[in-house]
């Protein structure tokens, strides 16, 4: 063999040649395997490709098998090559020779760009279902055909053979079985109508392999387990649909009772890889259960099982056993069977070793937690808090504090908790904890005495946490003329007490403590005097800090001019918080990511779970200060705007993308695009799009004419994004109607990450179209364009409006012309269902009004479409009709095609 440096020094000849012999198949072979070694060790190969597509042309096995070995590692799909190589495969496919066809299969498989998959995606489907081919190749097929899918689901036609596949679960070759689950699961998840009658012959199938003996299935019996792969594929499967028909689902649970009573069998070997298998078929089938969340006895054992492995000697058991639970936990039959394991779960927080089990035992205490052990869960997890690694200890602190506020009976107890919760890690307790207790103070009169005495005991100790300072400083602020009585904790003490922390807090900290001493000047006039000595220290009006130095310059100013009467209206006591999601809550989700749970099982916990309702909190601030609080500027909006995104159109009049370098064209919407949207017309949070290796999700909020929409991009893959790039493309007359301001991300996404991008929004005027937000990126040398539709819908910029009786019909009368009206006569889609469809009313965003039409079955809105330029009135009637499954829905409105808008976005959604 040559040395490498004299590599280069051979020609870029298409032939291999000694003399003037030509070489034959045998040396051809034996040189392209030569190449390939070369390959192997780094060094370009820029020759020898076109005797490897001749070896494809060859009758022996060896130098076929050479040939597509080195076209599938060094042949790229822009090769001149490709023709040449495209006729090969498909003289292989037609050979009927099931050999060669396993080989051009592979090789299919093996490069999987798109150029195959426009080549031989039509082709391949129907040597799949032939009934003559080989189970070998059959096998090839399908595992051919699911790489296309995966990497061009666009080029896969769905046809005839869709209802042909699906019978491949009967087939008698356990391995075309296996290879054509694998194929139809993925199908199923994109389009479940299409394959929807696999389920009964996968039950079918699913129970002959879990009631037979291990010898029955000899050539697919692992370690006494029959066919763990093909099971474990097959429940999976079964994940993709709602429980079957009652005949199918009885015997789908004798399966899964089945499944159960083996796991309580005594092993049958003592090797790892028996309980593997074992365990595997165990964790899907409980899986499945869980999805299902309809058979109570099925329930309550899988929970039973699990907790059975919460103490076994494996970790990895140990871990998935808790993750599972936790999933069960929010099932109202198996939550009571969940919460018998409370003591063990609490003993692995104290005793496990990883970090990561540690954590799935937190998530598993939030899940189970409720009124009955609300309190034992919480000491626990703070008991846990003091010693907790510190990659999770402020999802913990976010848990805590959500859990102290959503079951507290007793409101002194969430204050002492949520103190606690600062004095043990003071550093994860984010803004939006503190903020929470005090906006809960500050509504509740009976617990406002209790926080300013609590507080005022806790800043005595030496070492205060600022966020302490934080919550002490504000609530002082507001109530401590609640505990000025008592000698103990005189108006002067108090100062003192405050003031002696001021050196040793950020300056945030020290203007919201300027606010509590002008506070105290109203509240305390006895200490007016004090107060301003410290106001005109030359430490607060030449101070570094321009904020601290206007706070101290204007409340001197304010102490000195104004009235007892006018300090009283201006520094008059906070007035309650208006009632909204809470901020801690929101925050916890962000930190986990969008959700992916159904808006069913959403709507369930939230009817299940019993909340005390909390109101949006807010920082302290006095209303002459020249700070705007951190809840002000809702949406953000107020801040200088940045460069819109929507890209200009061009002299001829295209859509460009001004932040992308690629000329490619912006791809058609995805499929389901228009599902997804509809779904978002009447919520504001979820999942738009998800593919194999990128996930969209989206939170917004809406006010008045305002709104903004956090995007989050996921990458599902272990390998990077290159150059990613979303854009927002509007048309000229969108672009008119609605603004969008956003800034790019960051290009690079790495594998498992995921990035956010802010979309500001603005209402000008309204408007019947909807943005697509087009994103393109690299992945694994790939090129992928996904195009999805933004819901930005109208109806976001309603403002729910409550009326009586008699205006309502007033305002119907006053909106009769013709063009305000507009109605439709339409089929039930859905079941229904009277809260379901009240709820629908409320997210499009409209006030429901109870006991206004003189029909209690019929459903009234009311709201005011907000945009820039004017706001719009807008009225809602709609009307059941349960024995012929229909509705009427009518809507008036000032403005003819808001009205017709309106209408068209409600109609679609029941």
């Amino acid at each position: 063999m040559l040395p490498a440096d004299e590599f280069s020094a051979f020609p870029a000849s298409p032939t291999f040649s000694v003399g003037d012999k030509a070489l034959d198949g045998y040396s051809k072979k034996k040189y392209v395997c030569k190449l390939l070694f070369i390959f192997l060790l780094g060094h370009d190969i820029d020759f020898g490709h076109m005797e490897a597509v001749n070896l494809l042309s060859s009758n022996r096995y060896t130098e076929k098998q050479i040939g597509y070995l080195f076209i599938s590692v060094l042949v790229n799909s822009n090769s001149e090559l490709i023709r040449l190589i495209n006729n090969a495969i498909k003289n292989d496919l037609a050979s009927r020779n099931p050999t060669f066809m396993g080989l051009a299969l592979h090789c299919i498989a093996n490069v999987g760009s798109r150029e195959m998959a426009e080549a031989f995606a039509g082709e391949i489907p129907k040597i799949l279902v032939a009934g003559d081919t080989m189970d070998s190749v059959k096998q090839s097929a399908a595992l051919c055909l699911l790489r296309l899918y995966r990497t061009s689901p666009d080029l896969v036609p769905m046809g005839d053979w869709t209802s042909r596949v699906v019978h491949l679960l009967n087939d008698q070759h356990l391995g075309v079985v296996t290879a054509a689950t694998s194929l139809i699961t993925t199908l199923a998840q994109k389009n479940p109508e299409e394959f929807k009658t696999s389920v009964s012959l996968a039950v079918s199938r699913l129970s002959r392999i879990v009631t037979s003996a291990s010898t029955d299935l000899q050539d697919y019996t692992y370690y006494f387990v029959p066919a763990p792969w093909l099971s474990v594929k097959l429940l999976r499967l079964l994940q993709c649909y709602p429980p079957p028909d009652p005949a199918v689902r009885g015997r789908l649970t004798e399966c899964l009772e089945t499944i159960l009573n083996k796991a309580q069998e005594p092993p049958k070997s003592k090797k790892v890889q028996h309980s593997n298998a074992k365990n595997a078929v165990l964790f899907e089938a409980i899986s499945l259960i869980i999805h299902h969340d309809s058979e109570p006895n099925l329930l309550v054992r899988a929970c039973n099982q699990l907790g059975q492995f919460l103490q076994h000697r494996e970790t990895n058991l140990r871990y998935l056993a808790l993750e599972s639970m936790c999933t069960l936990a929010s099932s109202e039959f198996s939550h009571e069977a969940v919460k018998t394991h409370i003591e063990t779960v609490t003993n692995a927080l104290k005793t496990e070793r990883d970090v990561s089990v540690r954590q799935r035992a937190v998530d598993l205490l939030y899940a189970m937690c409720d009124r009955s052990n609300a309190q034992q869960i919480v000491a626990e997890m703070l008991s846990y808090l003091e010693t907790a690694d510190y990659s999770i200890r402020e999802e913990i602190v976010l848990k805590v504090a959500i859990l102290a506020e959503k079951y507290a009976v007793d409101y002194t107890w969430y204050v002492d908790t949520i103190l606690n919760l600062i004095r043990i890690a003071g550093d994860y307790v984010s803004e939006e904890v503190w903020y929470r207790v005090i906006q809960i103070v500050i509504n509740r009169d009976d617990v406002q005495g209790y926080a300013a005495k609590t507080v005022f005991e806790a800043l005595q100790a030496p070492a205060c946490h600022e966020n302490l300072v934080k919550v002490g400083g504000y609530i002082l602020g507001e109530f401590g003329n609640l505990i000025a009585g008592d000698p103990r904790s005189s108006p002067l003490i108090q100062f003192n007490l405050l003031h002696s922390k001021f050196h040793l807090c950020s300056v945030p900290t020290r203007a919201l403590l300027l606010s509590t001493y002008i506070k105290f000047v109203n509240l305390f006039p006895e200490v007016k005097t004090t107060i301003q000595d410290v106001l005109r220290s030359d430490s607060q009006l030449k101070n570094a800090d321009v904020e601290l130095q206007q706070r101290a310059v204007e409340y001197l100013r304010l102490s000195t001019v104004a009235s007892t009467d006018i300090l009283a209206t201006v520094l008059e006591e906070m007035p309650p918080f208006p009632e909204r999601e809470s901020s801690i809550l929101a925050k916890l989700k962000k930190k986990k990511g969008p959700s992916t749970v159904t808006d069913l099982e959403e709507a369930k916990r939230e009817r299940s779970a019993d909340i005390n309702g909390g109101p949006e909190p807010a920082p302290a601030s006095a209303s002459a200060t020249s700070t705007p609080s951190p809840s002000a500027d809702l949406l953000g909006l107020g801040a200088a705007p940045p460069a819109p995104v929507g890209p200009p159109p061009s002299s001829g009049g295209l859509l460009v993308d001004v932040f992308s370098d690629s000329p490619s064209a912006v791809a058609p919407l995805a499929p389901g695009s228009e599902d997804n949207f509809a779904r978002f017309v009447c919520k504001n949070n979820g999942v738009l799009f998800e593919n194999q290796l990128l996930q969209i999700g989206l939170k917004s909020e809406f006010r008045q004419n305002l709104g903004r929409m956090f995007i989050f991009y996921g990458n599902k893959t272990s390998t990077q994004f290159l150059s990613f790039t979303p854009t927002l493309i509007c048309s000229d007359d969108l672009r008119a109607n609605l603004s969008l301001q956003t800034k790019p991300v960051d290009p690079t996404v790495d594998g498992g990450a995921q990035v956010q991008q802010v979309v500001n929004i603005e209402c000008v005027s309204d408007f019947t179209e909807a943005p697509v937000l087009n994103i393109q990126f690299r992945y694994g040398g790939t090129f992928q364009n996904v195009s999805v539709k933004l819901p930005i819908t109208l109806n976001k910029f309603f403002q729910p409006t409550e009326m009586a009786s008699q205006d309502f019909f007033q305002r119907w009368k006053q909106l009769s012309n013709p063009q305000q009206e507009v109605q439709n006569i339409f089929k039930a889609k859905h079941p229904m269902d009277t809260e379901i469809t009240k709820a629908k009313i409320i997210g499009f965003g409209s006030a429901l009004l109870e006991e206004v039409d003189p029909n209690p079955a019929n459903f009234v809105g009311a709201g005011i479409i907000h945009t820039k330029t004017t706001q719009i009135g807008c009225l809602l009637r709609l009307e059941p009709n349960l024995q012929a499954q229909m509705y009427r829905l009518t809507l008036r409105t000032s403005k003819e095609t808001v009205s017709q808008r309106l209408c068209e976005l409600l109609s679609e959604q029941f």
